[in-house]
Formats: C-alpha cells, structure tokens, sequence
C-alpha cells in the first residue's frame, strides 16, 4: 500500500471549487429517474445520458473525480473513446462503485445491510486495470421507532472498513459511505444522534481493519430533519448541526468529508454545503460534495433523451456543478443562481 499515492488522490479529489459528480444508478435506479420523462431504460440510452454528463465543455472546471457504474466504466463515447479517457483528458479522476446494494438485515425488521465483499479483491484488480483510481460503497442506516439498532450499525460499520482495507490494498482510494436515510418525521436533533452513533462506529470499525485515514475521503449524509417531520430545520441550523457532529466523530487525518445530497432539493443541497462553507470558517478536513440527483435532475429533465436537446442538457449540468462549486468556495448566493440562470 502506497500510503503517500492514496492520499495525493484523496487530496485531489477535494481541491477548492470543485467536486464530485455521483453518475453510478443501477439500472433499476436510473430507470425511475427516466420513466417519468418518457426514456427508455436501455444500455444505449444510459451510454448517451452519461456522455452528455461528461462531455460537459466546463465539466472539469467544478469536477475533480466521477463516480462510475459498472456498465459505464467500460463504455465509449460516439468517437470510440473510453468513457474512463474522456475524463482523464480533462484532468477529472474516475472512480467506481463496487458495492452490490443494501438488502434486507436478517432478523432485523427496517434495516439492511450492503453486499459486495465477496470477490472485492479481485474487482478491484480489474477496476483498476480500467482506469479508476477510487472507489464508492454505501450503506444505508434507518431511523424509526427502535432504529437504528446497534447491530445494524455495527454490521454496516465493519463492512465499510473492510472495504476500505481492500480498496488501499488495491491501491484505491475508498470512499466511505454511511448515509442515515432522511425517510421518516425524526427531527434534526434524531438524526444528529444517529448520524453521531454511526461515523463513531464507522471510524472504530476502520481503525480495527487499519486503514489509512489519510488515504480515504468520508462520504455521510447532512444532519436534517426527517422528510416528514412538522418542523424542517433552516440552512443556518443545518450546517452548525453537521459541522458539530463532524466535530464529535470524524478524525483531523481524514482530507475531505463529501456530502451526499441524499434526498434534498438541487438549491437546498448547494445551500446548505454554502452555509459551511463561509468565509472566515476553518476545518480540519474539506467539506465538498459528491451529488448524484442535485447534480443531475436539471440536466435530465432538459435533455429528456431528444439528442437534439444535448446542448439544453449540457448547459442545466453546467449550471448545477457551477452552483455547487461556488457553495464549496462559501460564494453561493440566490442572486447567483438567479443571475446565471
């Protein structure tokens, strides 16, 4: 393990104004996004919808890394050219996610826990032979009445860190992403204490399976309000609730935290990321992002599959990755996203 690479990478991959663009939905997934618009869900369509993404002129002005899905790392653009090449030549580092989904936990009714250990090693070997230099893996923590348990969390928790263990083995940087689900009417305070519980357990985990800390980048979920509850928390009281927690749990040695927008709004996602990020703020790590819907809903509903609409498509994504850079640099403004607009 070359410790100094995967943290030159991990660095990388969180400079300032830039982030990360989440464009690795399953094809079930990325179904439900196309099938309100009318776009058929086939393997050509998704090569397209992602080409238009990362063909983007200013893309590699606001991204540093792409999340890739399997079928889409080994992929070509129109001309010939690997997907994986046409983000390299832009100075934009590709990544992958090789979990396998969140299934049911058995014996624990409302939790899963995520698959994908089985042949890891040897996936990374040939992700790596592909041209992705980090990597994604997600698990999901619910909260409700009773939840999250300890063992859900604990179960998750260990297979994060063994992941990550596999990835800097690989030589690949692991993206670490537990998300505490936004579903339900639990109120902020609710999930700053799940979301507390889970990075303590996170960060033990990986402790006990000796992974560098330097060489991974934290990928957890905003401290909100639940989807449901009466009382939505503002921007001012998001940030300090998530920037505490940040505080309580996540180690100095790790160089970035990358949100995931996890159910929020495009401007809510770029807001809340602005409001810790303001001037004068100073943390031990980067705060940036790694969106999937904040990034893209606008570039799909303007593309809408019409290949005479590639340009509309371009200039929603160019707009959604200029916002977000701007709120990774605290200099996102309503009047800014007005204004460009």
């Amino acid at each position: 393990m070359n410790v100094e690479r995967l943290e030159a990478t991990a660095r990388a991959l969180v400079p300032p104004g830039k982030g990360i663009l989440a464009a690795d939905e399953s094809h079930p997934s990325i179904g439900r996004r196309f099938e309100p618009l009318g776009i058929p869900n086939t393997e050509e369509t998704r090569r397209r919808y992602r080409q238009m993404l990362l063909t983007t002129p200013s893309a590699a002005e606001y991204l540093s890394g792409v999340i890739l899905f399997d079928e889409t790392i080994r992929q070509k653009a129109d001309d010939g050219t690997p997907l994986v090449e046409v983000l390299t030549r832009q100075g934009i580092i590709p990544g992958i996610k090789v979990d396998r989904g969140a299934k049911a936990l058995a014996g624990a009714p409302g939790e899963q826990v995520t698959e994908g250990l089985d042949g890891l090693r040897e996936r990374l070997a040939e992700y790596t032979a592909l041209g992705a230099r980090f990597a994604k893996w997600r698990a999901v923590i619910a909260i409700g009445p009773g939840l999250p348990t300890d063992r859900a969390i604990q179960v998750n928790a260990h297979a994060l860190a063994r992941y990550a263990a596999l990835c800097q083995e690989a030589g690949v940087v692991p993206i670490v992403e537990p998300e505490v689900l936004m579903d339900g009417d639990h109120t902020i305070e609710r999930c700053f204490e799940a979301t507390e519980a889970t990075l303590h357990a996170v960060f033990h985990a990986l402790h006990a399976q000796r992974v560098s800390l330097e060489g991974m980048l934290l990928k957890p979920n905003m401290v909100l309000s639940g989807k449901e509850c009466a009382r939505q928390a503002g921007i001012p009281e998001v940030a300090v609730a998530t920037v505490g927690c940040l505080r309580r749990t996540v180690p100095a040695a790790v160089p970035g935290v990358v949100f995931l927008s996890g159910g929020q709004s495009e401007e809510q996602a770029t807001a809340h990321l602005n409001a810790m990020n303001v001037p004068g703020t100073s943390y031990p790590w980067a705060l940036s992002f790694s969106y999937g819907r904040a990034l893209q809903a606008a570039a799909l509903r303007a593309w809408r599959g019409d290949p005479t609409r590639l340009a509309a498509g371009q200039q929603a994504f160019s707009h959604r990755a200029r916002m977000n850079g701007a709120a990774r640099r605290g200099r996102y403004t309503p009047d800014l996203e007005r204004a460009i607009a």
